[in-house]
This record gives structure tokens, C-alpha cells and sequence, in this order.
């Protein structure tokens, strides 16, 4: 067609864009519907034949083209279906939508129903078919088809679906003869009737609306009077005369027998939504409802499951619009047609709803994955989550509220619908109640300027003229239908009697309908507008431009994160770290980002209104981050926003009237639907005033979308980049209906491969970027990691990605990394004794490499009780191992069990892209992840420890009882003998997590008692973490300092070379013997800045989230921690050593000093002093004489260890250093320019140790075990 009325000119401004009829084509007769799935098991009236596009009006608009396939597969989606006069004949009703490329969708609306076959050549092909089924029967050796069809392969498994009867609501037959079949069908017995279907495509979702104007075509076709006009004169005028309502705005239009009402949402409230929630939640009930509006948040797959098709859209509509301000990105078919099954193994997240077979138990739906998988079973009123499922925020207050508005509308919480809605409406309206609404219609259409001169004449003498007698004498005089004017005159009488605003059962039923839908929508927009009140405040736009931005989009972070995350109340954090995750947020904050240079989106202008009006409500800002419940404030205002446009109808449309028609043609037979004509209804009019009038103020609306010249940016690049930015699959977010070819398939299925390895490769590089960003600016120092939070949602995010790479083009149900890794049992065992090193020396022997020996350890957890989980496991596990990489490339080096597992097209049999996804998991190794350590908090692991004596200076062994305790951030493993002349143990323990500190230790029997230590080795087992914890000094009494016992702080190993492994480390240990510390003599300038790092790394340290702070042990007395600095102090200038004396320790000078003190209380010299500085000096006694007394060995070192690490805990070192730099005992014992009698030194080293009085230090056990305070 040319582009004229029924070009795009008016076309986007019309109520409806197409009519269609579908059904049965005599010319082509009955055609097998192979698509659907093989069914020549069933009774003829049970299988399903090729339904055709029998007509459509107009023939083409050019901004929605007619697409003929797509069309008819929605509208029959199991084609035609076969019934007798023994079947229900109930006509049904059910919705569908096409999203096309562009994003945008359309909507068609159906109502089928039974039509009897007149074609005797139909008649006789299914009476030849029945006979031709019953002699099977007879013949094969199961009587009953059902049972043969229990008994078929689970390959077939998904076309058994599609082979279930249309008639979902039909009874069982009975009392049929001919065998078990029940459904016979004889042509001289029995009228054959025939499915069919008319349907309106509309570009908004007007379901009631369509859904009445349908009905009343229906019914004007069974009635037993012809309808007042002919049907081509409705269908003419919802096509061409009734335009959309502008936004804000309540239109009237009229069916063949009743007003139809619609209204649209203004600009500042919610979009238009008008499928049924309260159906919805009816068929759930809300904590089912709120649990897949969960699932649909964090972008999981979701598979609806009905035998009404209309519920499939109810609940897929209804879910989406709850979404608001966020937009579902991804697949969206809420209904799959039997041809498209093939879809459910889209390796991408998805909303599919899939016709259930009347009778069919879930446990025989074989689907190709499930690990990530939210089954909802909708007549059944269930719904089956995947593991891993955060709760979403406060949630049980939310389901009260929910609950409270269902409640006030009369339907219970809990749902239960347990039969399938009435899928049409039948309305009967009662002579009265006809009379007032005609004579309604006419007063409005007079003050609209909708009626002709005539009419408005008839109008003004029916309300002026009581002798009506006379003007009836004149109808029939003039030809006018008298049942048209005694409508009007009984009308009148009424009139008075009833308000103007008086409406219908069904008017009244719609509107408590959208006033229900509007508030229940309400409550989901305030809990968004409260979690995200001040998400502005996190967006970062950093681009001069739009083209800029567009350009450096994938680049750059458009969200803080890790901000907005620590603002939030703790018991968000799970739902929310994964959600800002998902690709529509992503698409909101692009959205909100480019509203700086382009007109605000739509959905993103009303949610920054609603927070500004909250802001308005609170004036407290931070109450709008707290996790306190805060209901909805908008219910009341909202429903009367639509009950106001319902009550005053703000415009009529046209009226249906007579077309310039053929004479003859349109004939009325009941029960028949009419050849229309074509010639009529192939355009409208060409002054259409409707069109002309909302036309101007539209396009000045769209004139921003249409015209991006402004932006400087050409529109092609512009698209390519959204599409890149927004989306992996957005060209995926509807299959293509129209061309099924393996060409198509195979093409959709390559779209899927690139997605995948684009979103590994886009995964990947976000993993290294974050756990590396920060680590780079300490140089390696792992001190400022990815916070544990955001790294776990990555790794269950790259979990979910595997999982659907290994689930892509399955053959079977359901084989995991677990699964496989069972299978391929014996093509690793070759492999397993390849990587050993070398255990001649003493050291730790290195863990072979194993894929099932990682394997054993997941299976052996019992705290995991699936395969999913299991499969979970063990990529943390190789993740943290680095080895996930190695062990994936092994798996699928075994091509033959690949070949027989996968399809063609499935990700994991093409070599290119296979090979770049193990590189990109390659790139992981790079940094440290714990992601296994840290989960499985709960678990036994073994460990080895093993202890590495420094041989040249004394003995490997000792005759002594030495025992060993490793703590970590999760625990310790409590004191453990060693067995004697053994220098190494394993033992098994709960999960220690990151280890920190190991004590060492003997009771000094024997005559070979002392022992020089190097250090002590400690490995996980499991993930292979091996931590070295260096000591360097002597146990025992009469040597070094006269520790029984060391406290060492562990460091883990980076995994190195074999001679690597057996020599320890080629780098110092940090704490050697004093004597050689002290030989090192640093300078007073590298002393000073090394206790302020030392500070600052504390300081840090408790800046971070509490969960991601790591041991504070190892910044008290590692390498470069606290203690070790304020050692370099002390030591500075200290007389250590004089000839043939034994070597003196910084804490002999504390403990003369304490004495000093206690003597000087005692003579009064004390007394005199200011009370907090005799408090002070009480405290430094006591605490000194309290590690003296413990009853631990830990030598002179460990006690000034432990003195700094309480003073610090306790604020006290800023107290104590002025106590010890007065003290007499100094001038003895240091040279005249040590740091302690420097007073400008000594000012600022109590300056920078009184910063850290604002933190709360807490100590390990493993330190103040034995100290009684």
C-alpha cells in the first residue's frame, strides 16, 4: 500500500493498527502442523493442524509492518483444534506482544472461538483420518494412546509438550463408543466444528478495551438478530475513527452493542498498564509474587508454566510493569509458540511463558539447564527458585503492605485461583440500563462534537418535546428503526431518575481493576524510590559529551558502587550488591547519564519526580537510607487519578456508521463470521480530524527522538553503541517468528556464542580491574582490596556465566562442571601424576594437580547437598586454586565425550571461541581470590604444617615436648602436641579462614633443648594456600631473649619454583635474632616514617567495611607493623651488649623503669605529681607486672610485643612514653642521641600514636591468652 491514511501518517496516533481473522483455509484444507510437534498417537479432533491468516485490514503501515507468520503463530500458538457438539464450545480469550528489534513493543489481542465446518471435503478428511486412528488402535498392542505416549523417549520430551490440545477447559469425554479414545467422530452423527480467531494489534496494552469490543463482535455474530450495522462498519471504525487517548485522558468509542470506556496515565504518573495484577497475585499470592519479582530484578531465567495462555500474559505483564523504573533487557517471550521450544536453551537470562499439556506432571518437562532457573507453575500456584537466592529488603514488611491493598479490594493474600479464570466475558444489558447509556452516549456526543446535524436535531426534540407518540409515528414514517427511538425515549424517562455518572457492572468492575493495579504498582515504585532516594548522588559523569561517553562507554564506571553499597542498611546488601550488578540498572544509570544531553526518559522522569516529592515529605534525608519500613503515600491520590478520568469522559469517538458498501455482500448467518469487505476496510478516511488534531502535539512530543542531528552525532553510531553499552542480547529480546529456517537458527545460536565470549571476556577484565585497581596503588601490598562483598557478587555472577556456557546446546538434562568431571573420571587419572614436585627435602611436599581430587573434596562436603551447589564449589575452589582455567581445558579435551554431549552449535564445541573463553579465565590467575576459603565457613579442612629449623646452627631436633596452636580470622586449632623427632603433622580442623599467627613452643626437657627455628610452613589442604610464618630466633631457656614460646605472624606464599619450596624463601625473614636486627642500624628519619605508615595502615584499616578489614594482628606485629616500628625506636641508641655480659632487651630498661617507679610510690617521691599522671604510672606497673606474671615462656621480645599491643588496645602508649622518658633509668641505659631522649622525637611520636584512640583495636587471643589485667 502507498503511504497514505493507512500509511504511518495517522497510524501512531490510532487505537488500533490491524484486525485479523485466522482459522481454517477450505482452499488448503487440513494441514499437519509439524512445527508442533509430532501427535499421530492422538485422536484426529486431538491433533494439530496449520492455521492460516484468512484476512487482514489494512494490507500494510509502514511504521508497524503486517508480519503474517509471527501473527498467526501468536494467535494460535497450537494451531486449529477440532471439537463435536459433545465438547465445550466456550469461546476464549488470550493477549500476546512482539517486541521488535528497536526495543519497542506491539500487542494483539485474541478472541477465538467455534465456528461449525460447512466443507464436506474437511468433513470426509477427518472422518477418513478418525477411521484410519481407530483401526491403529485396534492393531497395535497398548490399547490406550496414552499409555504409548507415557512410554516415549525423553528426547522427544519438549515436542510432547506442544502436542496438547487447544481445548484446555474442555470436559473429559465420556460416553463415546469406539475403544479408549473417547473423542471419535462420526460425520453422519456428528457436527465437526472448527477453531478461529479475530484479532486487534494495537501499539498499547488497552486489554479490556480489546477484550470487550471483541466480545461484542462475537456476540453480534451468534446472536439471533443481525447486528444494528454491518460488522465491517465496527471493525472500520476501531481502525481508522478512534484514535489513542492522549496522555491523561479518558476516551469513550462503542462497540456493536455497548460504550467501551479506556483511559491513559498522564505524564507524571505510572505508564499505562491494564492486564489484571490482582488476577495476578490471586494466582500466586504475594510471597510467591514478591519471589519472582526477585528473580526477574537479579535477571535470572524465568520459565512461566500454564495451560491458559491468558494467564501466561497476565502474569508476565503484569511482573514486567512492576518493574518500574527498570525495564527488562532480555529475552521476553511471555508466550512460545510450540515452534520456538528450541529457545529454552538460550544461554542468556529470559522470560518464556510455555502452554502446559493438560495432565502433565513438571518432573517430566525436561529442561536444558536449572541451575539458574525460576520455574513458576502458575496453575498450580508454585514456584521453584534457584539456589543462591538473596531476599529482597524488608521483605516480610513489604508483603504486609501488599496484602493490606489486596485485602481493602477483597482478595485473599495467599491467592488461590484453582480453575482457570472465565477467559470471555458474557455481558446481557438490561433494556434499562441499554435505554440511559444510548441516551448518555447521544448527550455526550453532542457536547464532543461527535454528532451530525440530524442527529443533534433528534437529540434536541427527544429533551424538548414531551409527546413522543408523534415523533415515533415520524421514524416509521421516514425509515429510522423505532427500537433505536423507544430506547431513546424510555431513555429520557430514566433519566431523571439516574445520575449522568451512573455506569455498568462492567465499567464499575474495570475501574476497581485499575484501581487495584494502580496502587498495587504504587507500593513496589516506593520501595525503589526508597532504596534508591539519592542514587544521583553516586552516578559519575565525567564526559564532556554525549559522543564521548558513547565512545568510551565499556571503559568507563558509570556508578560507585562500592559507595553507594557502603550507605546502604546491612540487611540490603545481599539483593542489592547482586542488582546494580544486572543490565538494567545499567541501563537506568546510562539513562539518567544521558538525560544531560537528551530529553529525559519517560519512566526515568516520573521516578525522579517521585523521589523529589519524597524529599519533600522527609525532611530528614538520611531516614530515606534507613532500614526502616516506610509505606506507600501516593494510594489514595493515585486511584483518584483514575477513577476522576473514568467518571468524566474527556473524549467520544466517532460513531460507527454505514460504509459505502456492495450491495449484497456482508450477508448475515448466524453462528458464521462474515467474509468482511476488503475494498472498504483497506484505508480510512482522508480527513480524519481525530488524527489531525493529536497529530501536531505528538510529533512535537517525539520531535527530540526522531531528530538527533541536534546531538552532533550520527544516529547509526549512536545506536551501535546503546546496543553494545546496554545490552549482550537486546537484538535477542524476541526470537524472529517470521522465518524458522536452520539458516535462522543456526544464526541466532552463532548470536548467542558471540555474546557469551563477549560477556566472559567483559566479566573477566572487570574481576582483574577491580581486585587489582587498588592493589596497584599500594605496589603489591594486598592492603586495599576489592571489598568482599562486591568480589562475591562477581564470582556468583562468572558461577552463573559458566553455568550457562555449560548447559548451552545440551543433549541431556542437566550435566555440570560435576557431572562431567564424574564422567571423564579416567581421562584424568593420567593426568594426575603429572605435576608432583620434588619432597626429598625437608618442606612442604607441592599438592598435585587434580581435577577429581578437587572433585572428592567438594563431594565429601556435606554442607552442600546439591549438584548445583557442588558444581558452585568447585569453580570457587579452582578459582582460589588458580587452576580453573587448566581444569576446564581439561574437561573438555576429551572430544568424544564433548561430541556426545553437546549439540553442533553449542558454545563449548567451537574451537575459536573456546580457546579465547580459557584464555580470558586464564587472565584470573593473575590476582588472589579466597573466594572458596570464604564461603564454606563451616567445613573440616586437613592441614600440614611443617617446621623448618636452621641446621647449621643447632639441631634439627629437640629432646624437648614441642607443641604448636595455627589461628586464623575464622578460629584456631587449639594447642597440638608434635610428635617427638617430627618436624611435620597434618590435622584436620573447621575452616581457620586466612591464617594469622602460629605459637610455637616447648616445655625445655631434655638435654638438647634449645632449638633455632627458621619457620613454619602451614597449608591448606583443599585450596593449597600455603602460609609461611617466619621466626628466626632460638627457643629455649639461657638463650636469645629465654623464650619457650614464639608468637609468629604468617605471610602467604606466592606458588614458586621446586628449590623455591625447599629453601623457604630467598627473601629475610622480617624477625631475626636481635643481634642481627640490630646490626641493620636505620636512621632516625626511615624510623620516624616507618611507625607513620605503620599508623596509617591501621587507620586504613578501620576505614574499610567491617567485613572486608582482614587481621589486625598482622598491622600490630608483622612485617612493617606497629610493634616492629616502635622496636626501631626504642632500640635507637639503646646499649645493648657489653664484654662478657650478657645481651640486654629493650624490656629489661621497662622492667628497671617500673621498679623505679614503684620505689618512688613508695618513698612519696610520686605523690606530689598531677593525679592523671599517678594514674598513668599505676597503669604502666600493672600491666608490666601482669606479663611478667603470666605463665606463659614468650621471652623478653614477646613481653615488649604484648606491652605495645595492649597499650594500644587500651590507648595507654601516648601516656606511657612521658613516664619513660623522665625515668632516671634512661641516661644508663641509652646514648645521648637516642630518639627516647630526643623531646621533639618523642613529642611527635605520641601526637601520631594518640590518632589512633579514635578505633576500637581488638586483639587476637592467640596475643593476651594468660594476662590477667
Amino acid at each position: 500500500m502507498s503511504a497514505g491514511p493507512a500509511g504511518c501518517g495517522s497510524a501512531p496516533h490510532r487505537f488500533a493498527h490491524y484486525f485479523i481473522i485466522c482459522g481454517l483455509d477450505n482452499e488448503t484444507g487440513l494441514e499437519p502442523d509439524a512445527l508442533a510437534g509430532e501427535n499421530f498417537d492422538q485422536s484426529p479432533l486431538k491433533r494439530t493442524f496449520k492455521s492460516k491468516v484468512l484476512a487482514h485490514y489494512p494490507e500494510n503501515i509502514e511504521c508497524n509492518p503486517f508480519d503474517q507468520d509471527a501473527v498467526n503463530m501468536l494467535c494460535m500458538p497450537k494451531g486449529l483444534s477440532f471439537c463435536t457438539q459433545r465438547d465445550s464450545l466456550a469461546p476464549r480469550f488470550h493477549s500476546f506482544l512482539i517486541t521488535r528489534e528497536d526495543g519497542s513493543r506491539i500487542y494483539g489481542f485474541v478472541h477465538t472461538f467455534y465456528e461449525e465446518v460447512t466443507s464436506t471435503q474437511i468433513r470426509s478428511a477427518m472422518q477418513t483420518l478418525h477411521q484410519m486412528h481407530h483401526a491403529e488402535q485396534h492393531t497395535s498392542p497398548n490399547n490406550c494412546p496414552s499409555s504409548s505416549s507415557s512410554s516415549s523417549s525423553s528426547s522427544s520430551s519438549m515436542d510432547s509438550l506442544a502436542s496438547s490440545s487447544d481445548e484446555v477447559e474442555s470436559p473429559s469425554q465420556t460416553g463415546v463408543q469406539g475403544g479408549c479414545s473417547g473423542s471419535g467422530y462420526d460425520a453422519e452423527r456428528d457436527t465437526l466444528y472448527v477453531s478461529k480467531a479475530i484479532c486487534l494489534i494495537t501499539p498499547m496494552p488497552f486489554m479490556h478495551a480489546c477484550r470487550r469490543f471483541l466480545s461484542q463482535l462475537h456476540r453480534a455474530v451468534v446472536s439471533h438478530q443481525p447486528p444494528p450495522l454491518p460488522l465491517e462498519s465496527y471493525v472500520y471504525n476501531v481502525l481508522y475513527e478512534v484514535p489513542l487517548p492522549p496522555p491523561g485522558r479518558s476516551l469513550k468509542f462503542h462497540g456493536v452493542y455497548e460504550p467501551i470506556l479506556c483511559q491513559r496515565p498522564g505524564p507524571n504518573e505510572l505508564p499505562l498498564a491494564d492486564f489484571p495484577l490482582g488476577e495476578a497475585f490471586q494466582l500466586l499470592g504475594a510471597e510467591n509474587l514478591v519471589q519472582l519479582f526477585t528473580c526477574i530484578l537479579l535477571e535470572m531465567q524465568v520459565l512461566l508454566y500454564s495451560q491458559d495462555y491468558q494467564r501466561l500474559m497476565v502474569v508476565a505483564e503484569g511482573i514486567t510493569t512492576l518493574l518500574f523504573p527498570f525495564q527488562w533487557q532480555h529475552v521476553y517471550v511471555p508466550i512460545l509458540p510450540a515452534s520456538l521450544l528450541h529457545f529454552l536453551d538460550a544461554p542468556v537470562p529470559y522470560l518464556m511463558g510455555l502452554q502446559s499439556k493438560e495432565g502433565t506432571d513438571r518432573s517430566k518437562l525436561e529442561l536444558p539447564q536449572e541451575a539458574n532457573l525460576c520455574f513458576v507453575d502458575i496453575d498450580n500456584h508454585c514456584i521453584e527458585l534457584p539456589e543462591d537466592f538473596p531476599q529482597f529488603p524488608n521483605k516480610a514488611e513489604f508483603i504486609q503492605e501488599l496484602s493490606e491493598v489486596l485485602l481493602h479490594y477483597g482478595l485473599s493474600p495467599e491467592g488461590g485461583i484453582t480453575s482457570p479464570a472465565p477467559t470471555t466475558t458474557q455481558t446481557s444489558v438490561t433494556g434499562t440500563g441499554l435505554k440511559n447509556t444510548v441516551l448518555r452516549e447521544l448527550v455526550d456526543d453532542g457536547r464532543n462534537g461527535n454528532l451530525p446535524g440530524e442527529a443533534l436535531d433528534v437529540l434536541e426534540l427527544l429533551q424538548g418535546n414531551p409527546t413522543l407518540e408523534r415523533l415515533q409515528a415520524l421514524a416509521k414514517r421516514t425509515g429510522v428503526k423505532v427500537a433505536r427511538l423507544e430506547a431513546l425515549v424510555a431513555g429520557q424517562k430514566a433519566s431523571g431518575e439516574e445520575s449522568m455518572g451512573g455506569r455498568t457492572g462492567i465499567e464499575e468492575e474495570e475501574l476497581r481493576t485499575a484501581k487495584l493495579n494502580v496502587q498495587l504498582r504504587e507500593v513496589f515504585a516506593a520501595r525503589f524510590a526508597t532504596m534508591f532516594a539519592d542514587y544521583e548522588a553516586f552516578v559519575i559523569q565525567n564526559s564532556p559529551d554525549l559522543e564521548a561517553w558513547l565512545t568510551n562507554r565499556e571503559q568507563m564506571h558509570n556508578f560507585d558502587k562500592a559507595s553507594f553499597l557502603s550507605d546502604q542498611p546491612e540487611p540490603f546488601l545481599p539483593f542489592l550488591s547482586r542488582f546494580i550488578e544486572t543490565q538494567m540498572f545499567a541501563t537506568f544509570i546510562d539513562n539518567k547519564i544521558m538525560s544531560q544531553w537528551e530529553e529525559k526518559e519517560p519512566l526515568l522522569r516520573v521516578f525522579d519526580g517521585r523521589i523529589e516529592k519524597a524529599r519533600l515529605y522527609n525532611v530528614r534525608a538520611p531516614s530515606l537510607r534507613s532500614s526502616v519500613y516506610q509505606k506507600c503515600t501516593f494510594l489514595k491520590e493515585s486511584a483518584q487519578a483514575i477513577e476522576q478520568r473514568l467518571m468524566k469522559i474527556h473524549h467520544t469517538a466517532i460513531h460507527p456508521h454505514l460504509l459505502d458498501m456492495k450491495i449484497g455482500q456482508g450477508k448475515y448467518q448466524q453462528g458464521f463470521f462474515p467474509k468482511l469487505q476488503a475494498d472498504v476496510l483497506a484505508s480510512g478516511p482522508t480527513n480524519n480530524k481525530w488524527s489531525n488534531r493529536t497529530g501536531p502535539a505528538h510529533r512535537r512530543r517525539d520531535w527530540p527522538r526522531q531528530q538527533p542531528d541536534h546531538l552532533g552525532l550520527d544516529n547509526d553510531l549512536k545506536e551501535k553503541y546503546m546496543q553494545e553499552a546496554r545490552s549482550l542480547g537486546k537484538n535477542l529480546r524476541q526470537p524472529k517468528l517470521s522465518d524458522l529456517s536452520p539458516a535462522v537458527i543456526a544464526q541466532t545460536n552463532w548470536k548467542f556464542v558471540e555474546g557469551l565470549l563477549k560477556e566472559c571476556r567483559m566479566k573477566t577484565k572487570r574481576m582483574l580491574v577491580e581486585k587489582m585497581g587498588r592493589e596497584a596503588v599500594e605496589l603489591g601490598h594486598g592492603e586495599a582490596n576489592i571489598t568482599g562483598l562486591e568480589e562475591n557478587t562477581l564470582i556468583a555472577s562468572l558461577c552463573d556465566l559458566l553455568e550457562r556456557i555449560w548447559s548451552h546446546g545440551l543433549q541431556v538434562k542437566q550435566v555440570n562442571a560435576a557431572a562431567l568431571a564424574n564422567k571423564n573420571k579416567q581421562a584424568h587419572s593420567l593426568f594426575n601424576s603429572e605435576r608432583r614436585k620434588s619432597e626429598s627435602s625437608i618442606g612442604l611436599p607441592a599438592l598435585r594437580v587434580s581435577v577429581v581430587q578437587d572433585m572428592r573434596h567438594i563431594q565429601n562436603m556435606g554442607e552442600i547437598k546439591t549438584d548445583v551447589g557442588r558444581a558452585r564449589a568447585w569453580i570457587r575452589l579452582s578459582l582460589e586454586k588458580k587452576l580453573l582455567s587448566q581444569h576446564l581445558k581439561q574437561l573438555l579435551s576429551n572430544q568424544a565425550l564433548t561430541k556426545k554431549l553437546y549439540k553442533r552449535y553449542a558454545f563449548l564445541r567451537c574451537e575459536e571461541e573456546k580457546e579465547q573463553f580459557l584464555f580470558h579465565l586464564l587472565s584470573l590467575n593473575a590476582v588472589d581470590y579466597f573466594c572458596f576459603t570464604s564461603v564454606f565457613t563451616t567445613i573440616m579442612i586437613p592441614y600440614r604444617a611443617v617446621i623448618i629449623p636452621i641446621k647449621k646452627l643447632s639441631n634439627a631436633m629437640t629432646t624437648s615436648n614441642p607443641w604448636v596452636c595455627v589461628s586464623g580470622e575464622l578460629g584456631d586449632s587449639g594447642i597440638m602436641q608434635i610428635p617427638k623427632n617430627v618436624l611435620e603433622m597434618t590435622f584436620d580442623c573447621q575452616n581457620l579462614g586466612k591464617l594469622t599467627t602460629v605459637q610455637l613452643g616447648h616445655d625445655n626437657a631434655g638435654l638438647l633443648a634449645k632449638w633455632l627455628v627458621d619457620c613454619v610452613m602451614v597449608r591448606n589442604e583443599i585450596s593449597g594456600h600455603t602460609y609461611k610464618f617466619p621466626c628466626g630466633r632460638w627457643l629455649g631457656k639461657g638463650v636469645d631473649d629465654g623464650s619457650l614460646e614464639r608468637i609468629l605472624i604468617g605471610q602467604l606464599v606466592a606458588p614458586c619454583s621446586d628449590e623455591e619450596v625447599v629453601r623457604g624463601s630467598k627473601t629475610p625473614p622480617p624477625q631475626r635474632s636481635p643481634s642481627q636486627l640490630r646490626r641493620i642500624k636505620p636512621t632516625t628519619d626511615q624510623i620516624q616514617e616507618a611507625i607513620s605508615e605503620a599508623v596509617n595502615n591501621i587507620i586504613k584499616h578501620f576505614h574499610k567495611p567491617e567485613k572486608e578489614r582482614g587481621s589486625l594482628t598482622v598491622l600490630l606485629c608483622g612485617e612493617g607493623g606497629l610493634v616492629g616500628a616502635l622496636e626501631q625506636f626504642f632500640y635507637h641508641g639503646f646499649r645493648i651488649a657489653r664484654l662478657f655480659q650478657k645481651n640486654v632487651f629493650v624490656w629489661d630498661f621497662i622492667e628497671r623503669a617500673v621498679v623505679y617507679m614503684e620505689s618512688a610510690d613508695q618513698m612519696g617521691d610520686l605523690q606530689e605529681t598531677a593525679e592523671p599522671l599517678g594514674l598513668t604510672c599505676d597503669s604502666l606497673c600493672r600491666y608490666a607486672n601482669a606479663i611478667n606474671n603470666t605463665s606463659r615462656n614468650i621471652g623478653k621480645d614477646g613481653k615488649f610485643q604484648l606491652l605495645i599491643c595492649l597499650g594500644a588496645r587500651d590507648r595507654l602508649l601516648s601516656n606511657w612514653l612521658p613516664l619513660l622518658v623522665e625515668c632516671p633509668i634512661i641516661t644508663r641505659m641509652y646514648e645521648e642521641t637516642a630518639l627516647l631522649r630526643d623531646r621533639v622525637a618523642v613529642s611527635s611520636l605520641i601526637n601520631v600514636l594518640q590518632s589512633l584512640h579514635d578505633f576500637p583495636i581488638s586483639l587476637e587471643t592467640s596475643l593476651t591468652k594468660g594476662v590477667d589485667l
